[in-house]
């Protein structure tokens, strides 16, 4: 049973434990998000998680900006098995080509403008 989904420290994004054990992170729109929005996310993360690998899709439509100090945790390993970035501009396109080319994720990581070839990705078998 799906619950409310649990806001990240800071306001700017929330995490949800879908039903079929995917975790949907998803940032408010027009954001910048800061080094400390990203480790709020992570802890929120590994808490639904409670300490096994999920796959994660990650909704940053719209977001304006990341810093470089935020990208560089979400170089750090968490509960994420495999992360779907989506998102629906080439800005954002833009955010996470910068992001998968400058770190290495801890973890398989794409970016879609699809949501349903991003679903199928993520449950597609490792």
């Amino acid at each position: 049973m799906s619950v409310a989904p649990d806001a990240v420290d800071g306001g700017k994004g929330s995490v949800l434990m879908r039903d079929d054990g995917l975790v949907h992170l998803r940032w408010q729109p027009g954001i910048t998000i800061e080094v400390d929005d990203a480790k709020a996310a992570m802890a929120k993360v590994n808490e639904v998680c409670q300490g096994s690998p999920h796959p994660m899709l990650v909704d940053m439509a719209a977001v304006a900006s990341v810093t470089r100090e935020a990208r560089s945790i979400w170089s750090i390993p968490c509960s994420a098995s495999r992360i779907a970035l989506l998102g629906r501009s080439p800005v954002d396109r833009v955010l996470a080509n910068f992001f998968l080319g400058v770190h290495i994720p801890p973890c398989p990581t794409r970016f879609f403008t699809s949501r349903s070839e991003a679903m199928d990705w993520l449950d597609a078998p490792g």
